[in-house]
């Protein structure tokens, strides 16, 4: 069963330059879709979807994590009618 997953992904300094996103598609079978990006010298902070299965998601963000990305869920808020 595949899922969506929305995410912050915040990079430190030394990983800004890596093309992590392209990595992430590769290294996992997930579908990446860059939704917002803001990249400075210091940090780079990234909002991105994940369509695949969720174990591989977890496994992806595992991954992200021992890279030393600090990864965060989108909180979308929804208005109850």
């Amino acid at each position: 069963m595949t899922q969506s997953t929305r995410l912050w992904l915040m990079y430190p300094a030394r990983l800004i330059t890596r093309p992590i996103v392209y990595e992430l598609g590769q290294k996992f079978q997930v579908v990446t879709n860059i939704r917002q990006a803001s990249v400075t010298e210091e940090i780079g902070l990234v909002s991105v979807e994940l369509d695949g299965k969720r174990e591989e998601i977890k496994n992806a963000i595992a991954w992200l994590e021992e890279l030393g990305v600090k990864v965060e869920p989108v909180e979308i808020n929804t208005i109850e009618g």
